[in-house]
């Protein structure tokens, strides 16, 4: 298992020499049967850890509950309001900007915190102090990456292809074979107001059954290559304003 929780740059004098603080944002939601209930954290958390390292940034404590109110209906998943979610992050932001750290990378794990886009707009009123990744750009250019299989016109948004290739290379621990099915969902309208229970009896949407370690290392090295670049423009652009 990768060590997302490195105690070194929470150490006092490593922390003066960063521009920006890396948060992520995941979830504690039922992934079907073959994933566990951290699965947006630990994904997160990963995609955190590697840009952070490679950009010279503060790496934060993940968030490990937020809006998962469409999957409210399957066992184990706890949620948070999307108005606690947002006083949290604006918490988080106010102390950082106490210790002269300015810019903020918020690295999403969970789709359902749909919050995150306005926060992020409102907090870049002033200039652009806060990103949000990954885009859905940033996945879209790692699911080509990575040759994802899933069939057209069908969705892998929750327990499938993606999210299980992942943890097939970085956390396999946590995978059970045993468990894992496809459910093929073509038009999830409507998820965000009926929950995923609506579509799918299993909790999955997807086919993990097309995953395989490979297609994870692929899909988060393009993930954190891509998001890298896009930090670095936006560094340059807010030396340049300023």
């Amino acid at each position: 298992m990768i060590n997302l929780l490195n105690p070194e740059p929470y150490q006092e004098l490593m922390i003066k020499d960063k521009k920006f603080a890396v948060l992520p944002v995941g979830s504690c939601e039922q992934h079907g049967h073959h994933l566990p209930l951290i699965t947006d954290t630990l994904i997160a958390s990963l995609l955190s850890k590697l840009l952070a390292e490679r950009c010279n940034g503060l790496l934060l404590p993940p968030i490990t509950y937020s809006c998962s109110h469409e999957h409210a209906s399957f066992f184990g998943t706890i949620s948070i309001s999307a108005e606690t979610l947002i006083r949290m992050i604006k918490d988080i932001y106010t102390s950082l900007n106490r210790s002269n750290i300015n810019q903020l990378i918020i690295v999403n794990g969970h789709g359902g915190n749909y919050v995150l886009s306005n926060l992020a707009q409102e907090l870049n009123i002033d200039g652009p102090k806060v990103m949000l990744f990954p885009t859905d750009q940033q996945w879209k250019e790692a699911k080509v990456s990575a040759r994802i299989e899933t069939p057209k016109g069908s969705s892998d948004m929750h327990g499938g292809e993606l999210e299980t290739s992942i943890l097939l290379q970085y956390f396999p621990e946590f995978v059970s074979n045993e468990n894992m099915a496809d459910v093929n969902v073509q038009d999830r309208t409507f998820l965000h107001l009926f929950g995923i229970n609506h579509y799918t009896d299993s909790g999955i949407i997807g086919f993990p059954t097309l995953a395989t370690a490979e297609k994870g290392r692929i899909i988060v090295e393009a993930i954190v290559s891509r998001m890298e670049k896009d930090v670095q423009k936006f560094f340059e652009g807010n030396e340049n304003s300023g």
